[in-house]
């Protein structure tokens, strides 16, 4: 009776290293797949940029070269941008009232740099080459007006069927012959495609619509 006892412990002593082993075995599978998962590159970000030229489609009549010596619209700097757009990730809805950067797409120039880059250039092909400034401005030229501009929001609606902008402007006569105009816009541009880069191309063509809202109201304020 008693060796059969001996014979059972020794058994159960003999079983305990294998299965002390296998867990070891077990654990540095795991740590193994760990390793060779951060070792994995991940792939690049795609890059997005804000087009120069007008969004495709737009109707564009570029106002004539302005003579040297004219007075000027001087665009003030910086164009604000609410802080969630304030980074490289391409932002869009989620939920009531949550975002989300879109994994793997980013702005390959930052929208603080891009917004105001893309107003003076739209704003001086429709009111003329030479006709928009901002500082530091050349010696000796005259600023008939001033413009402010401040981006409130700048993001696709809960859908992704369209990109919406709100923004607050103001245009002022520095020698003070009227009282500043302040407005409000609220544009929105549809996106075409189901992809990123259809959510940025509407990005541009709201943008454009900005532009031509400012541009007509430069035009019936000038002094």
């Amino acid at each position: 009776m008693n060796a059969s006892r001996r014979q059972i412990k020794d058994s159960k002593l003999s079983a305990a290293p294998s299965r002390g082993h296998r867990a070891g075995f077990v654990a540095a599978v795991a740590a193994l797949a760990l390793l060779q998962a951060c070792g994995t590159p991940l792939p690049p970000p795609q890059l997005y940029q804000l087009r120069s030229a007008p969004p495709a489609g737009a109707a564009v009549m570029s106002a004539p070269a302005v003579a040297a010596g004219t007075p000027v619209l001087q665009l003030l700097l910086p164009v604000t941008l609410p802080e969630v757009l304030d980074r490289d990730a391409i932002i869009v809805p989620r939920g009531q009232a949550g975002v989300q950067a879109l994994s793997g797409h980013r702005w390959a120039e930052p929208l603080r740099d891009a917004v105001p880059r893309l107003l003076q250039q739209d704003l001086s092909t429709l009111l003329g080459v030479g006709q928009v400034w901002s500082a530091p401005l050349p010696a000796g030229l005259a600023v008939r007006q001033t413009l402010r501009v401040q981006v409130l929001a700048l993001q696709s609606n809960a859908t992704r069927s369209a990109v919406e902008l709100q923004a607050q402007w103001s245009i002022q006569d520095p020698a003070g012959r009227a009282a500043p105009l302040v407005r409000m816009a609220s544009l929105q541009a549809s996106v075409l495609g189901a992809d990123v880069d259809g959510l940025v191309a509407a990005h541009r063509a709201v943008l454009w619509q900005l532009a031509q809202t400012l541009a007509q109201a430069v035009r019936s304020t000038a002094p």
